[in-house]
């Protein structure tokens, strides 16, 4: 009693001031109390007091030191029916949060709750409005000099910004409404500040196909052009590089996005909505051109990690597609074209030893096939990994799973901070506040070892979703608890022996993302384009240009973009079988019409066309009789020959044939690799054989002899004509008429000389 008479009689000093508003609080938190401090708004008062919607869209500087104005601005909204009167805008600092799962609960809280939510600050800070219509948005401004704050310790506060006023029907003034974000408070550099690595990842979906121009450099078709839009000034992508390059940051890339971009560069094509169409001219080279430099750029000197190429996706792979064979034959090269697209297109060094699984979730096969490519280093997330609680705070990322493997474990809260819309300024500007919160809190945590914590967030955040993350990262800068590092020291820091170290076992993985799973029918579906594939190239004189570009498309079709779009990716892969399907086709046996075999024997012509740009070897023709009693080939029922036949061009090859007897016989045409295996359709005609007995030989030379007799006797009976004529002529007078030489000539025949 004495203390609490000393206090009354005692001048207002500011530590005095902080002790009766906290006692204000406590006051209107307890039950029997309340009523002389708040008195609660009936039901009615509440679903008024839930009318009012308060937007913030400033909150500056957003982690403040001691000689700094805090400025608030926003706009507040009455949504009710009634003309709000004699109303403020207020600001509400509450204590100390205690830890990182009290910020969580707080941000969760709905309206103003009395006893819970501190009071306002001194009045001469709010922000008056005399008159508040319904539906008519009222901006306002408050600032306050931070050390009116009574900040007394370093911490997370909660700030309260309120409404509070008058209605015709409540004419008392009441809480209408309130938004609640934090204040970070560590004014000066802590003596133990952790290391922050934040990763951030430049990935798209796949938008390559596997078609190429028939011209020398091979022009690439791509699906659309919507990469284009990704790339150019406040895209996605765009705004991704043009943000990051002055951050303290560590680039994730897919490579796949660089060679596809690089490819536009170059110039490319893009497939015609028009499915009997030819593909369309692309039109933003200059885009993807500026893009390119400006990443070049802004990765000079940054630490740069390449995922493998196209981004598989390993927990589809791990669950999915392990047991079709070949699949994670794929995992190897896609590790080596990475390191190679980076280094060729970025002109900088690239690290591939770090495996990203979607959302980090793991499990032991996840993690068998992450490492599979190469990788020693696992990005995972502490909602998978899970911590046990004994610690009491967050440990270093960094934790051995055996085999030589390290989870580089990023810290769940700040990773999904900034998921969700973050147009509005308010939802970014909560978000920001929110993660610079957690980061505080969680450097305020106690433990004597210095830490490392990774922050990963989702794969492809939008634009408003990278200015978010950049603003948070650049309230970090001072570095008043937290240092900037990257993920290869991440990945090298000491691990906390006290960290769980257990993979979480192949019944936790979470059943949203199995679902969104590559099936196993698009691994067998990729097997049969690849064995396709390795058919077809071994004909080839330059396998290259249905290698590399195929290849690549393999890997896309395993890649962790198809996430949440079975369907499109369903679609991608048959037109890349149908695609290599009509490549193959360009090399055929020509059909081929009936055939009549007269005589004992003769040749059959065959030919073969290949329409495509480049020559085909390794191929033999083979024909086959289904009669060989009746037609044989070589004294067989069959023969080959080997075929090569340059781009663009057809060859016929002749094989001898030879009838046994008469009647028709179907004959096979089939090419085949020069193993053996067969290659494309097969081509059947008929071939009418007509055997020439002996018996039929006698006749026709009989007939011969025949012939030439008959000839030999009519060129005597005109040698005795001739002879006849000539003697009369002697003897006949000068004058006759000189008429019987035209008729001889007649009696010939038309056309028809003879010898004299």
């Amino acid at each position: 009693m004495a203390e609490a008479a000393d206090i009354q009689g005692a001048p207002p000093t500011p530590a005095r001031r902080r002790w009766l508003r906290r006692a204000v609080v406590l006051l209107a938190g307890t039950p029997v109390l309340a009523g002389l401090v708040y008195t609660p708004a009936p039901k009615a008062r509440a679903a008024e007091a839930a009318s009012v919607d308060i937007q913030l869209n400033e909150l500056s500087p957003s982690a403040p030191i001691k000689s700094d104005t805090l400025t608030i601005s926003g706009t507040v909204v009455n949504h009710g029916r009634e003309k709000i009167t004699e109303a403020h805008v207020g600001l509400r600092v509450g204590p100390a949060l205690g830890d990182r799962s009290s910020i969580g609960e707080a941000a969760e809280r709905g309206g103003f709750r009395a006893g819970t939510d501190p009071a306002e600050i001194s009045p001469e800070y709010a922000f008056k409005i005399a008159s508040l219509p319904s539906k008519v948005p009222q901006p306002f401004t408050i600032k306050v000099p931070v050390n009116k704050l009574e900040l007394d310790k370093d911490g997370v506060y909660q700030l309260g910004v309120s409404l509070s006023g008058e209605t015709e029907s409540r004419q008392y003034e009441q809480v209408l409404g309130i938004k609640r974000t934090f204040l970070p408070w560590q004014p000066e550099a802590a003596a133990k500040r952790y290391q922050l690595t934040y990763v951030w990842p430049l990935i798209s979906t796949t938008h390559l196909t596997a078609e190429t121009g028939s011209d020398d450099v091979q022009t690439p078709v791509f699906l659309d052009d919507s990469l284009a839009e990704e790339l150019r000034p406040g895209g996605r992508l765009e705004q991704m590089v043009s943000l990051g390059r002055d951050l303290p940051i560590t680039w994730v890339i897919d490579p796949d996005l660089l060679q596809s971009v690089d490819a536009m560069t170059k110039g490319y094509r893009v497939r015609n909505p028009d499915p009997a169409g030819k593909p369309l001219p692309g039109r933003n080279k200059a885009v993807a051109e500026q893009w390119l430099s400006a990443l070049e750029t802004a990765v000079q000197g940054k630490k740069v990690v390449a995922l493998p190429f196209a981004d598989p996706d390993i927990a589809s792979l791990a669950h999915r597609g392990k047991d079709v064979s070949g699949t994670l034959g794929q995992l190897r090269p896609a590790t080596d074209k990475a390191k190679q697209a980076v280094e060729t297109v970025l002109h900088v060094p690239a690290s591939t030893d770090f495996s990203w699984p979607v959302d980090g979730a793991i499990d032991p096969s996840i993690v068998n096939v992450a490492t599979s490519a190469g990788a020693h280093n696992v990005l995972t997330r502490s909602d998978s990994l899970q911590e046990t609680g004994a610690l009491g705070y967050t440990p270093s990322a960094a934790r051995p799973i055996g085999a030589g493997t390290t989870a580089v474990v990023a810290d769940a809260e700040l990773s999904t901070a900034f998921r969700g819309d973050m147009l509005s300024v308010d939802g970014s500007l909560l978000a920001v506040q929110q993660f610079l919160a957690q980061s505080l809190a969680l450097n305020l945590q106690k433990t004597d070892s210095q830490r490392s914590v990774v922050v990963a967030p989702d794969r492809t955040p939008s634009a408003s979703q990278a200015q978010s993350m950049a603003l948070a990262l650049r309230g970090l800068q001072a570095s008043r608890w937290s240092q900037p590092s990257d993920l290869e020291a991440a990945a090298a820091t000491k691990p906390d022996p006290g960290a769980s170290t257990q993979v979480p076992g192949a019944g936790q993985y979470p059943e949203a993302l199995a679902n969104q799973e590559l099936p196993v029918s698009a691994f067998e579906k990729i097997r049969a384009t690849q064995n396709t594939l390795d058919h077809f190239k071994v004909i080839l004189s330059a396998p290259d240009r249905v290698e590399i570009p195929f290849g690549n498309t393999t890997n896309r079709e395993m890649s962790a973009s198809w996430r949440g779009r079975l369907d499109a990716a369903a679609d991608y892969r048959n037109q890349v079988q149908q695609y290599l399907t009509g490549l193959t086709e360009k090399v055929k046996v020509v059909p081929k019409s009936d055939a009549t075999l007269s005589g004992h024997s003769a040749t059959i012509p065959v030919s073969v066309q290949n329409s495509l740009v480049q020559d085909v070897h390794n191929l033999v023709l083979r024909v086959r009789s289904a009669n060989p009693t009746r037609l044989m080939f070589d004294d067989k029922g069959e023969a080959q020959q080997e075929v090569i036949v340059q781009g663009g061009h057809s060859q016929t090859v002749k094989f001898t044939a030879n009838a046994t007897a008469s009647g028709p016989v179907e004959v096979t045409a089939q090419l085949f690799t020069t193993d053996g295996v067969p290659y494309g359709k097969a081509r059947r005609f008929t071939v009418e054989a007509t055997e020439v007995t002996p018996t039929v030989m006698l006749v026709i030379a009989g007939g011969v002899l025949l012939l030439v007799l008959a000839g030999i006797k009519m060129y005597a009976s005109r040698k005795r004509v001739a002879a006849r004529t000539a003697a009369q002529e002697s003897t006949q007078p000068s004058d006759e008429s000189p008429d019987t030489e035209p008729q001889s000539t007649e009696a010939s025949g038309p056309g028809e000389t003879v010898d004299r």
